[in-house]
């Protein structure tokens, strides 16, 4: 027997060798990103989410079909889990998919321990959930009227009160579990972008027959293919995700665009592994101060920098140089939205098209200084736009100018020639000689404030009574929506990057749905549908110069600007570029060194 000290000599041994066995063999840490949410997601179900914070998620955890070029600008539609691009028949109503085989669900209780492929009726499956009364998704608009037999699948449901998922519909023609065959009912050049929406992502039947509410929503076990997995969740507080060991080899292999910028991103980045971050950490933090005291002092790597900050951090749309000396990197882009001005078109005031009424409508767009608003309300963090589609997205135009400029003499002598007179309190009154008081509304808080009391300003300079009306955003989508509103500002972000995602924004049939302004003209909406069987190009692109002069000239709405989207990432950040169209690019980030997150 030995003595004593020599078995604690052993024993110290052995707990020293393994740490002087070769370094490959060591298991390396795992890279940690940390993120800021400005506001808490409300689910994680594709069919029904249409938050930011939601959608954010969802991209890292499911797969779609498509997705975006992540350097490409103009934006570039790729495949994601589809082999290759679509083949598309001359009439653009027939597209035949193939689907990348090897793909699999993360594991999980639902799938009862086998390993679950994705497959072509996966897709299927999650696209007609969109149509299903009971779920009720707001994102039904993606293949609302499109697919052959699909509608008619979702009225009888309507009818019978059940969905039917069984039954087979000639518009989703499955010839083998990788290839699908849909059969549109109309010309639609944009497929592709819709089959990149978080929306239209592939959702596992037996996730939601597992995890399904009343309504069949899987809000809180999100089951994907994606790069990343949920791992763990603190609801309107903490978020994070693993990454997806699971998913198929990629390799980072992204061209560099045409920005100089990409160059650095492309040497920093090609070659590796996808994902090179193995946990993501979302934190939910909505007070800007919060937020910017986090990543000031180190506690996150990646966050939003809102219009509000804007100073604390930029110097004439640039890095400040005291943070740029930190390392600290800035991604700023014109986001592809507009903000327009609207006024109820079926409102006994402001709304119809007689010529005292499109008057009023065009007196008022002339008498608002917009670049007064983008400094005062946004901190200079806007750009003004004149042509409803914006810079970035397919069908606008640079060149184009609107006929209602700023000019609030101009607009007093067209309010006077139509017979709004001043009275002896020194408002203007209707022409039929009643009072006219105008109700703008705006979201409640101090930036709504702040643009009520501009509007205000814009009103008195044409001597017009305003009265505001402060409301919560849900209630103002709601109120938008069923055509309450009389007058209002609305931002409108392109749900993909194409001109008819936002001509149809004025579309009559639209009303109740995404035309806030209840805009209801038969020759916009002639045009329109005639730009519909049309693919990108200079025929479509007259039609819409068109449409954007007509609405001009009815003085349906006027477009205004569009806001810049600003992304502070810390200097160990490698990869980053902030992309117009996907909610996030994780995956195709690295950082120089560990978080010390990633001790946790």
């Amino acid at each position: 027997m030995k003595p004593p000290r020599m078995r604690q000599l052993a024993l110290a041994v052995c707990f020293v060798l393994p740490a002087i066995l070769p370094a490959a063999h060591a298991q390396e840490p795992v890279k940690v990103l940390r993120y800021i949410m400005e506001a808490a997601e409300s689910g994680l179900d594709p069919a029904t989410t249409v938050d930011e914070g939601g959608l954010m998620i969802e991209e890292a955890i499911f797969d779609t079909l498509y997705t975006y070029d992540y350097l490409a600008r103009p934006v570039k539609v790729i495949p994601q889990a589809a082999a290759a691009m679509p083949d598309i028949s001359t009439d653009g109503k027939t597209y035949t998919i193939r689907l990348k085989k090897g793909i699999v669900f993360t594991p999980d209780p639902a799938f009862k321990g086998k390993r679950r492929e994705l497959t072509m009726a996966d897709f299927v499956y999650s696209w007609k959930r969109l149509l299903d009364p009971r779920l009720s998704s707001p994102n039904s608009w993606l293949f609302d009227g499109k697919v052959v037999g699909l509608d008619e699948l979702a009225a009888a449901a309507s009818k019978g009160g059940s969905f039917n998922y069984d039954k087979n519909i000639a518009g989703f023609e499955l010839l083998d579990p990788y290839t699908l065959r849909i059969h549109l009912k109309q010309t639609d050049f944009n497929l592709p972008m819709l089959l990149a929406q978080p929306a239209s992502a592939a959702v596992a039947r037996e996730v939601v027959a597992q995890y399904g509410d009343m309504k069949g929503e899987v809000a809180s076990n999100p089951v994907g293919t994606g790069f990343y997995k949920l791992g763990e969740w603190v609801r309107g507080s903490r978020i994070v995700l693993n990454e997806n060991t699971d998913h198929l080899p990629q390799t980072w292999d992204v061209a560099p665009g045409d920005d100089p910028d990409d160059q650095r991103i492309v040497s920093q980045m090609k070659g590796k592994k996808m994902p090179q971050i193995g946990r993501v950490e979302i934190s939910v933090q909505t007070e800007d101060q919060s937020r910017w005291l986090s990543f000031q002092s180190g506690g996150a790597d990646l966050f939003r920098l809102g219009g509000a900050l804007a100073p604390k951090a930029l110097l004439n749309g640039k890095l400040r140089p005291e943070l740029a000396a930190k390392g600290m990197q800035l991604s700023r882009l014109l986001d592809p939205e507009i903000t327009a001005y609207y006024w109820n078109m079926q409102d006994p005031v402001v709304g119809g098209f007689s010529k005292d009424k499109i008057a009023l409508r065009r007196a008022i767009a002339m008498a608002h200084d917009v670049n007064e608003e983008i400094r005062i309300t946004l901190n200079g963090e806007a750009q003004r736009l004149e042509y409803p589609i914006p810079p970035g997205v397919v069908g606008h135009d640079p060149h184009y100018r609107s006929l209602l400029q700023y000019d609030p003499a101009l607009a007093n002598k067209l309010l006077d020639q139509f017979g709004y007179k001043v009275g002896k309190d020194g408002w203007r009154t209707l022409p039929d000689g009643k009072p006219m008081v105008i109700h703008f509304a705006s979201r409640a808080g101090s930036a709504g404030e702040l643009q009520a009391e501009l509007w205000r300003k814009t009103y008195k300079s044409i001597n017009i009574r305003m009265e505001s009306q402060m409301l919560t955003f849900g209630d103002l989508v709601k109120e938008q929506k069923n055509c309450k509103l009389q007058a209002f500002a609305s931002p409108w972000q392109a749900d993909y990057p194409d001109g008819s995602n936002f001509m149809q924004l004025f579309y009559g049939p639209n009303t109740h749905q995404n035309n806030s302004a209840c805009y209801q003209d038969a020759q916009y909406d002639q045009w329109y549908a005639a730009s519909e069987k049309l693919p990108a190009g200079p025929e479509r692109d007259l039609l819409y110069h068109e449409m954007a002069r007509r609405l001009e000239v009815n003085a349906g709405a006027m477009v205004a600007y569009g806001r810049y989207r600003n992304m502070l990432a810390q200097k160990s950040v490698l990869g980053y570029k902030k992309h117009p169209i996907m909610q996030e690019e994780w995956q195709y980030l690295d950082m120089a060194t560990p978080s010390t997150s990633a001790a946790k």
